[in-house]
């Protein structure tokens, strides 16, 4: 797999059915070990062991349903009250990160209004804040940490 633009860590890969895996902890079970699921993993690592984001308001693989549509979120963080804070939206390294990876995470939004939106492709990352009464994104210089995330739900 591609060497990403995250800290390195002993990730654990096992061969399912032939096929290799990757263990996912926030979903306790190894899923099929695909480019965009080797930044998921390495993403999820960067935010709880680098950015102390708490792994029980983390999740994977969130659906949402509007109408007969269904959606899937790559992660949501919630906060203490388990209402969505962040949607983080994977890509694989060699899928750039264009305005439509921005719409989709937007649609998910939509149904979520979070305040943090991250696309990431494990080379590029984008962060924003939402500002929602000016009806605008912040584009932030870097991902924050959990505890000034925290800090405005308090």
């Amino acid at each position: 797999m591609d060497t990403l633009n995250l800290p390195s860590f002993d990730i654990k890969i096992a061969e399912r059915d032939g096929h290799p895996a990757v263990f996912d902890p926030l979903r306790r079970r190894y899923v099929a070990l695909t480019p965009e699921e080797w930044v998921r993993q390495h993403f999820v690592h960067f935010l709880t062991e680098h950015k102390h984001y708490p792994a029980g308001l983390l999740m994977n693989e969130v659906e949402l349903r509007c109408g007969d549509k269904r959606l899937r979120c790559d992660s949501v963080l919630y906060d203490r009250a388990l209402r969505p804070q962040m949607i983080v939206e994977y890509k694989a390294p060699t899928v750039n990160i264009t305005q439509r990876v921005f719409d989709q995470i937007f649609a998910y939004n939509l149904l979520l209004h979070v305040d943090f939106l991250i696309v990431s492709n494990g080379l590029t990352h984008y962060c924003c804040k939402a500002d929602y009464a000016n009806r605008r994104c912040l584009f932030l210089h870097d991902i924050p940490d959990y505890a000034d995330i925290a800090a405005g739900h308090e």
